[in-house]
């Protein structure tokens, strides 16, 4: 097991690493599309709207596998030979995709729930549509979509081990060769538990302390 702490480190960045990517991308793609999605004409609201429904509907690790394998079939196309995809960028462009679909749900509940006449009520002391969002929307928006942005946060660390099966080292895939190297399944995999129970508990511990340093967050 010892022989195995070096790579359960380098493992661990590749997964942070991995989650950091993936949940910036989807976190912009999402806000993006929430915004789109109320105050877009219905017709950007009904593509928006398709995209969350598949995107929510199909099991993450089908979307991993139609990303890796579908990219390199298009890759290999255009190269004219075999062209392998990157495990890595196949991985964080997956769950980029998985990200944006629930956190434009996600932030289009919190931007619907802010009460129209407040918006109305900016637009009328002479604030422009930035300045609106940036003093009135973005700051209620924030407090309200916190906790289950918090929750997508937490989701996407546990998420990241799915990206094993396309031969990304990270944690979970260190932990399954380990386990088959030594033949001691349960060490390795109760490693991998605490590893992924270190990142999501820091997650939930930085979403707190974020509710609690800025009065805007906090209910």
């Amino acid at each position: 097991m010892s022989g195995f702490a070096t790579q359960f480190a380098a493992a661990f960045m590749v997964t942070v690493s991995l989650a950091l990517v993936s949940g910036a991308i989807g976190t912009t793609v999402g806000l993006s599309f929430a915004i789109f999605k109320n105050a877009s004409t219905a017709g950007i609201g009904r593509i928006v709207s398709a995209y969350t429904t598949v995107v929510r509907g199909v099991p993450e690790l089908l979307i991993i596998l139609l990303i890796y394998f579908g990219g390199t079939a298009f890759a290999s196309k255009v190269a004219g030979r075999y062209v392998e995809v990157n495990a890595f960028t196949a991985g964080a462009f997956a769950l980029s995709v998985v990200f944006s679909g629930y956190a434009t749900e996600v932030f289009r509940g919190a931007i619907a729930a802010i009460p129209v006449g407040q918006m109305e009520a900016a637009k009328s002391l002479g604030l422009n549509a930035w300045h609106r969002w940036l003093f009135v929307a973005g700051p209620q928006m924030l407090r309200l979509a916190l906790p289950a942005y918090g929750n997508l946060w937490m989701s996407l660390f546990k998420d990241t081990s799915l990206v094993s099966i396309v031969g990304l080292t990270d944690i979970m895939r260190v932990a399954y060769v380990g386990a088959g190297s030594l033949r001691a399944p349960l060490t390795f995999y109760l490693a991998a538990s605490a590893l992924y129970l270190f990142l999501t508990s820091l997650t939930l511990l930085s979403m707190r302390l974020a509710e609690r340093r800025y009065p805007a967050f906090s209910s």
